[in-house]
């Protein structure tokens, strides 16, 4: 029995899984199997997790995997050797065993980056991952039994990128929902650059500049975050700010494990890949979602760190892993497509296309897109789904843009 091993359950890892699944099923090869390994057999919906309610953002893939052929692995993988073609996992029971593989898909995501300020791991929070943000929904929650003062009422997101904008824009109203509506509180954004939305180019930032004021945030910019206390926090300018809730949402970085396969990585630490999605210079490793330095076009451009890109790379990297093994013909990687869609609260969105993000739609017409992707586009197969629809979802040639 040969063995297709994917590392990761999460937009990238889960449609690798379906889409290799899709390719053996269609190539009727009984002597091959797909594993997934991975903490638990749920997709966290990453991308909604600024939003409250954070713990209930993760949909169940069980059902799903046993509808496609695929077997999964409830466990953590500490160690790739890409020299014996095996993985070191331990399981939930804490169980150490290596597991052997034909074909290897690296689909580990990202995490937020940390970087050594003083004071942002005892009191920072996040929305990194779904039990930060169910910490820092609980911290709101719990501010009104602290007294009114200033810190209470004033929350300090450090990033303001596109994580930070959208956490920011949901603030005042959470704010309020936890404090009262007669609250006087305040939302700053800190961001090092001097502009809103660095990496988000000049064509929407006119609109998030709107939309923050009018919401009530303050942005304070070209300074950075240089410590973080239980109090408040000190900028690198010497001002202080006082306040009881410190966001942090500067930057991700590709997992770790990417530094145990021998190839070049790019600054934030993505594995490049070929237009198949094979690590170069390695044997048998595909890479892909946030673990993938991939290029989109024949433009330069290279995909995002995001669920955008993620679902689409997850699909083509199955299909291909699949193909190699079975020499059947695999399929370049292929999204000329660029959108963003950037919530921004109830005030509304902002919809851009292209790489140099001009803007098609704004507010509440925007607001109503951003909704039907946060809820519906970019969520796996429903439970109850037949095998063919989940195979026709998983084809690498239906590019799905969200």
């Amino acid at each position: 029995m040969k063995r297709i091993l994917i590392i990761g359950a999460g937009f990238a890892g889960m449609w690798s899984a379906l889409s290799a699944a899709r390719l053996i099923h269609e190539q009727d090869a009984k002597d091959v199997e797909i594993c997934v390994v991975a903490p638990e057999p749920h997709l966290h919906i990453r991308p909604r997790l600024y939003e409250e309610h954070a713990a209930s953002m993760k949909a169940p893939l069980s059902e799903i995997f046993r509808e496609a052929g695929v077997n999964f692995i409830q466990g953590t993988v500490e160690r790739i050797h890409p020299d014996r073609d095996a993985l070191e996992v331990v399981t939930t029971d804490q169980r150490r065993s290596t597991i052997q593989y034909d074909r290897l898909v690296l689909a580990t995501g990202s995490r937020l980056f940390r970087p050594p300020v003083q004071g942002l791991a005892e009191h920072a929070f996040s929305v990194d991952q779904i039990d930060e943000a169910a910490a820092l929904e609980a911290h709101i929650k719990q501010l009104a039994d602290q007294p009114d003062t200033p810190a209470r009422n004033t929350v300090v997101i450090a990033g303001g990128g596109f994580t930070g904008i959208e956490t920011a824009a949901e603030m005042p109203a959470r704010l309020r929902a936890a404090l009262g509506s007669e609250a006087t509180v305040k939302v700053i954004v800190v961001e090092r650059h001097r502009e809103i939305g660095p990496d988000l180019g000049a064509g929407p930032r006119p609109v998030i500049e709107e939309a923050l004021r009018e919401l009530g945030v303050t942005v304070k910019l070209g300074v950075e975050v240089s410590s973080i206390d239980v109090n408040g926090l000190t900028l690198s300018d010497g001002k202080r700010i006082d306040t009881r809730t410190v966001i942090w949402t500067a930057g991700v970085r590709a997992s770790s494990l990417t530094e145990q396969v021998p190839s070049e990585r790019d600054t934030v630490g993505r594995l490049h890949v070929d237009r198949y999605l094979r690590v170069k210079g390695v044997n048998r490793i595909f890479a892909t979602g946030d673990v993938a330095y991939a290029a989109t076009d024949n433009e330069g451009n290279y995909a995002m760190m995001s669920c955008q890109h993620a679902m689409n790379l997850g699909r083509s990297a199955g299909h291909n892993v699949a193909a190699d093994l079975l020499g059947a013909e695999m399929i370049p990687y292929s999204q000329p497509k660029y959108v963003t869609c950037l919530d921004l609260g109830p005030w509304g969105a902002v919809y851009t296309e292209g790489w140099d993000r001009e803007v098609k739609m704004v507010g509440k017409e925007a607001k109503s897109l951003k909704t039907k992707i946060n809820t519906e586009w970019i969520y796996p197969p429903t439970a109850g789904s037949t095998r063919a629809e989940v195979f026709a979802a998983a084809d690498p040639r239906r590019i799905v843009v969200a």
